[in-house]
């Protein structure tokens, strides 16, 4: 099969996928096997890419926001048929039976795994993965719509319950890419007041057209104190100044894989009042169920910019620059 493959980590500019035959994935007994229609381009991505986070093995097939139909059932696999549309998460599997696993909290186990980092993933013309951790895809998504939900999204979607925003709520976002733009229409649709705070001008562009309330470059302009705030930005500069935007109790939620470094906090400045800061870890499957829940309620509509498999580097170069807006997307067959 065709595949965009990663064999050693480097800046993106060098352009380290290299397009080539890969061999094709077998099932597992309890896994399924689809033909890829769609990949979205996640920012993690890029981390592993550029050795951000450490790679187990090479060579890697990179990808985890995946849509396709099943070709090919593992043994024991019950849950689907093939021809069905499913999407394959981030998260691939966790071991069940720690306490992490048993309490609702898998996204902590030990042991977990994911797609496109421990196994190889969607930048690709077939890839796998366990039933149990599959999702159905709404019919009322394209596959394109439907791939960056799978990340983006659901993490995203984790984010913003952790931020314990409120109907009528005030609720920041620092930074307005794939998920922040996804998460935008979910706050919009259940009565939140949103403020965007983004460098970018097409990011801006986008929340006002979405319906924030307010959008700016900078936290020192926001015109009213915030209830709580998501930090999509990778940035670890930008975590004081969110502190400093909420109001007394407000909760800040710092929502990526990867952050640089978050320079020294003054306690009476910026976590004094009850304010509190909270990481999110990945997502649970009831995060992912939750989701799309919610996105085939309210027609939930990410914007997508396509790309062919063959320019996958090029994708995660723009990505990188900031320069797409929504979610890029590799379109496999």
């Amino acid at each position: 099969m065709k595949a965009a493959i990663l064999k050693n980590q480097q800046l993106i500019e060098t352009r380290p996928l290299q397009l080539g035959e890969f061999p094709k994935p077998k099932p597992q007994p309890d896994e399924v096997l689809i033909r890829v229609s769609a990949c979205g381009v996640c920012r993690t991505d890029l981390h592993i890419i550029e050795g951000d986070l450490p790679v187990t093995h090479f060579p890697l097939v990179p990808g985890h926001q995946i849509v396709g139909k099943i070709v090919e059932s593992g043994s024991s696999c019950v849950r689907f048929k093939i021809g069905d549309r499913i999407g394959i998460p981030w998260l691939r599997k966790v071991c069940g039976t720690c306490p992490y696993c048993v309490n609702g909290r898998e996204n902590l186990c030990d042991s977990s795994q994911y797609t496109g980092y421990h196994a190889n993933g969607g930048y690709a013309e077939f890839a796998t993965v366990p039933e149990d951790f599959a999702y159905p895809i709404p019919e009322n998504l394209t596959d394109e719509q439907a791939a960056p939900l799978l990340c983006a999204g659901i993490i995203g979607y984790r984010a913003f319950k952790k931020s314990s925003s409120h109907l009528g709520g005030k609720l920041g976002i620092f930074g307005f890419g794939s998920s922040a733009h996804i998460i935008i229409q979910i706050a919009l649709h259940k009565e939140r007041e949103v403020f965007v705070i983004s460098r970018g001008e097409k990011h801006r562009k986008l929340a006002e057209e979405l319906g924030a309330r307010w959008v700016g470059r900078s936290a020192e302009l926001l015109p009213v104190k915030l209830d709580s705030a998501i930090v999509f930005a990778p940035a670890g500069e930008v975590v004081p100044a969110a502190l400093k935007s909420v109001d007394k109790g407000g909760t800040v939620v710092l929502a990526g894989i990867h952050l640089t470094d978050i320079p020294a906090l003054s306690y009476e400045e910026h976590l004094f009042h009850e304010k509190k800061l909270v990481s999110v870890e990945s997502n649970t499957r009831q995060d992912g169920n939750e989701l799309f829940q919610e996105a085939a309620g309210i027609k939930l509509i990410p914007y997508t910019t396509s790309f062919p498999l063959s320019e996958a580097n090029e994708a995660l170069i723009k990505l990188k620059q900031d320069e797409i807006t929504g979610t890029a997307v590799l379109k496999i067959q």
